[in-house]
């Protein structure tokens, strides 16, 4: 190592070191201004973020709160990666989800796919909708399997998909040393996503061919989308994979007879589909969070050096939305970039439309290229393990993985993850998780861009080509915009019938500057329903209130919006005037009790959003 001379420029030498005290005293003053009179640890909870999970965010992470020892990339426990390669050659395989029933058109665009950047194949079969598993020869003519690995996902028939596959190597005379592949054998994830219980006696007897026959093909598959599709948090999702991957562990060592795998060749059986959402550092902690826990149910086992989790990632589709579609590539942008340096393996990005039918070619290729971006003009996979050193990540990651494997532990002793599934716990926990964060999404809390904030009526509808229905009779699958999207459906079915949307009238009472901010929030707020705000003229009082009223075609809803000192003046005037001109429901943009009496609800940050559009398409006559 290179000694520098010392140069007499020591950075900052002058400067006393800051204590977390004299932090806190700064912030305590700052919350003082703001009408908090808070001091010490409150005043960073004031500042800290409640998280699912009982996780919290803090306004600041110092050198003590970090984990003492997390290891080096490619070694035990693995949180900085299960490989130790890295550099300009380094990269996450790009892989791509290719769906439908026609082999042709599958096979067009998986060609089309790997000529452009993707590295390996994520295909879709049986079941309805599916690619049938005798076309698998026709799906992937042309492709050079040699090269391009090849994950399968075909639920119930996973058995007769995977031996096709391992025909066809043999059939091309693929060397069972350069075959590389993902058999995708999940009865457990199979049964939360249909309730149709699978024997394992198929997925070891696929293990056992694959340990002994294919060194780079994995036979199984724990996929947690189910449980995240379910609503599930991280902690949740972590906790759930692992009860899977313990209960495939105990059956591919437990086979009767001399058919047993070892601990580590049942390691390498395995692979791990998780999540990305657009929760950018949770997504990092999740992915490394998942490396640790499997290194210590790997050391359980006593194979240790063994217990490098192979991961894929997939974009959240619980995150993706129906109305303005295009921010989706912004979220999984988050998400694939979150994935990436959390240190995923292989990265599935969904195409922007994968909630509206089969993507087109423009969607697929925004897919595929928002990887090759990231990686070969952003260089994230540069460096091994980014974020690794991090308070705020190592301290997240930490808390994570506690939380995972307390959740873990509760599946275990319910007596594994078959049990907990039919027994009720697993849903009835999901739905729990799902209903807590409902209630932020209502309250917008957790705000959906172009859906609960930053809606667009005038936007024209994206259409595609119906995507075959996924397996169900499970778990159930959420998303983020379901509550508007049923809002949004309704005002669209009354356009369709009636030619114009339900309209509110908004009320601006005073100068622009008084009333500007709240009628943006109000228009906002009441768009997210599929309520159209009209705002012309632009302001009134009491004398012009009721001929804008019935100028406006509102169906008997009016908002004021002004400040507090104006509401004093004219709230009461104005409303009389608004219920004079046939106004039924007069609502206050505000903080309620604020001209208590003059008004007859109020629209407030924080309010239940979802609720209150619901109940005034009801009385707007909108149907449901």
């Amino acid at each position: 190592m290179t000694v520098l001379p010392d140069d007499g420029l020591s950075l900052a030498a002058e400067f006393p070191d800051a204590t977390h005290e004299q932090w806190q005293r700064l912030v305590e003053g700052v919350l003082r201004k703001s009408g908090k009179d808070v001091s010490g640890e409150a005043a960073e909870d004031a500042l800290s973020t409640k998280l699912q999970d009982g996780l919290t965010t803090r306004p600041l992470y110092t050198a003590p709160e970090a984990p003492d020892e997390i290891g080096f990339p490619g070694f035990a426990p693995f949180v900085r990666g299960g490989s130790a390669a890295g550099g300009a050659a380094a990269g996450w395989d790009v892989r791509q989800r290719h769906l439908g029933s026609d082999p042709v058109r599958v096979n067009e665009a998986v060609l089309t796919d790997l000529e452009n950047g993707v590295t390996s194949l994520w295909l879709s079969l049986g079941g309805p909708g599916g690619l049938p598993v005798d076309a698998l020869p026709r799906a992937l003519d042309g492709v050079y399997l040699d090269l391009a690995p090849v994950s399968l996902d075909a639920g119930a028939a996973y058995a007769d998909a995977a031996r096709a596959l391992l025909r066809l190597y043999a059939e091309r005379g693929v060397a069972p040393e350069a075959a590389r592949a993902s058999l995708g054998a999940d009865p457990l994830g199979h049964e939360a996503r249909t309730g149709e219980v699978l024997d394992l006696a198929d997925a070891v007897g696929l293990a056992r061919e694959a340990a002994a026959h294919w060194p780079g093909v994995r036979a199984l598959c724990v996929d947690a989308l189910p449980y995240h599709e379910a609503g599930g948090s991280a902690a949740e999702e972590l906790g759930l994979s692992l009860a899977t991957g313990v209960a495939y562990l105990r059956a591919l060592t437990e086979a009767d007879g001399d058919g047993g795998l070892g601990v580590e060749a049942a390691l390498g059986q395995l692979e791990f589909r998780y999540a990305a959402t657009a929760d950018q550092f949770l997504t990092i902690a999740k992915f490394r969070a998942a490396r640790r826990l499997w290194a210590r149910i790997a050391q359980a086992c006593g194979a240790p050096d063994a217990g490098a989790q192979r991961q894929h990632a997939v974009t959240s589709p619980v995150m993706m939305t129906r109305r303005d579609p295009w921010v989706n590539m912004l979220r999984t942008t988050v998400a694939s970039m979150a994935a990436g340096v959390g240190g995923a393996d292989s990265v599935t990005v969904l195409p922007f439309d994968h909630e509206l039918g089969l993507p087109d070619a423009f969607a697929r290729r925004i897919a595929r290229n928002t990887s090759t971006i990231l990686l070969e003009e952003s260089h994230l996979a540069r460096v091994i393990d980014p974020a690794g050193g991090s308070y705020y990540v190592e301290r997240l990651t930490d808390e994570l993985a506690h939380a995972a494997w307390e959740f873990f532990q509760t599946v275990e002793k319910a007596g594994g993850l078959a049990a907990a599934l039919r027994s009720g716990l697993v849903a009835e926990r999901l739905a729990a998780t799902w209903a807590e964060r409902s209630k932020q999404l209502a309250r917008r809390r957790e705000p959906i861009t172009g859906v609960s904030e930053f809606p667009l009526l005038s936007e024209r509808p994206v259409e595609r080509e119906p995507a075959p229905a996924g397996p169900s009779g499970g778990l159930p699958r959420v998303r983020r915009d379901e509550a508007y999207e049923a809002l949004r459906a309704r005002s669209d079915a009354h356009l369709a019938a009636t030619g114009s949307r339900p309209r509110i009238f908004l009320a601006a009472l005073g100068p622009a500057a008084a009333h500007t901010a709240r009628a943006t929030f109000t228009a906002n707020l009441f768009q997210a329903g599929g309520v159209e705000p009209v705002h012309d003229p632009v302001s009134v009082d009491a004398a012009t209130a009721a001929e804008a009223y019935a100028a406006s075609g509102a169906d008997g809803m009016a908002v004021l919006c002004s400040s507090d000192a104006l509401y004093e003046e004219q709230a009461e005037a104005v409303a009389a005037a608004l219920r004079a001109a046939g106004a039924t429901t007069v609502f206050l943009a505000g903080k309620p009790g604020t001209s208590a009496g003059a008004v007859d609800e109020y629209v407030f940050a924080g309010c239940d959003a979802v609720a209150v559009l619901s109940s005034v398409l009801d009385r707007m006559g909108v149907a449901s």
